[in-house]
């Protein structure tokens, strides 16, 4: 019995092109035998295999992308016909994630208005407001009611291309309280930079001279979370990079997952216009 459910053996007959797939699947450490991989892959097939749940930080003022913010909130930036938080949306949608909070602040009925009940994008959304700016970790204190279970959290100024139910796996099989998605970047010195032992962050070392960088993995902005992080926040403006995170890698439970797929800041002007030359969507139906 794995996490209250019993499991119960059949037998299945396959063709031998896809056993030689599942074989190449099979590492020995986190995937041991056939059987476990093809329960894998039908969980991810099927939805059972990641968060239920994600909020989306949508409530910045986008100061360094003045003056277009001065009228339209970040989250409404077109990136090559739509706007940046459907991107985002588009990667929850690609997995089955539906129910999304977007966590609103500046010029937040523009974002009300244009997303509403999330209905028109196949998708329930709700909101929390932020009265005044609470960072990365303020606003999940307002969404504890509706965050029981994994959850993703994102920022919503970053474009991404992530592997979520791998990144979930991860997560699960590691017993994190946090898994932060990391991208690799050529000079690192503008981010936080994450040091590694294994999968496990040892710490981040905050915007490091490029030739004292640990590595070239910087935090993507995307997180998987359990509800017990939620209690770790103090009331009013938190960040998780500096508040929460430091505390769950000196206990362990801080988690890295590196990933291959595509990912833009468009927190500068310079770099929403790169994104406008290099992003080339989500693709709906995973080729792996």
């Amino acid at each position: 019995m794995i996490g209250g459910r019993m499991k119960e053996r059949i037998t299945i007959t396959l063709d031998g092109k896809l056993l030689e797939q599942i074989d190449k699947r099979i590492d020995g450490t986190g995937i041991k035998n056939r059987s476990q991989e093809i329960e894998l892959l039908l969980a991810e097939s099927l939805g059972s295999n990641i968060p239920g749940k994600a909020i989306l930080l949508v409530g910045g003022k986008g100061t360094r992308l003045r003056p277009y913010t001065n009228t339209t909130p970040k989250a409404l930036l077109d990136v090559n016909g739509k706007t940046v938080t459907e991107h985002l949306l588009d990667l929850l949608r690609k997995y089955s994630i539906r129910d999304i909070i977007l966590s609103v602040g500046y010029l937040k009925e523009k974002i009300k208005d244009y997303f509403g009940d999330g209905s028109k994008f196949g998708l329930s959304i709700t909101y929390v407001e932020e009265e005044d700016a609470l960072g990365t970790a303020g606003p999940l204190l307002l969404a504890r009611k509706h965050l029981t279970e994994s959850f993703i959290c994102s920022n919503g100024d970053e474009l991404k291309d992530i592997n979520i139910p791998r990144m979930f796996r991860l997560h699960k099989r590691k017993g994190a309280l946090a898994t932060i998605a990391l991208t690799t970047v050529e000079d690192p010195s503008h981010y936080g930079v994450a040091k590694l032992e294994g999968s496990r962050i040892v710490e981040f070392v905050e915007k490091p001279k490029r030739e004292e960088a640990p590595s070239n993995l910087i935090n993507a902005g995307f997180y998987i979370l359990e509800p017990e992080v939620i209690d770790m926040i103090k009331p009013g403006f938190s960040m998780l990079e500096k508040d929460v995170f430091p505390k769950l890698a000196q206990m362990g439970r801080l988690r890295g997952f590196p990933f291959s797929g595509q990912w833009f800041d468009i927190g500068s002007v310079e770099r929403w216009e790169i994104a406008k030359k290099k992003w080339q969507g989500i693709q709906m139906v995973e080729e792996d």
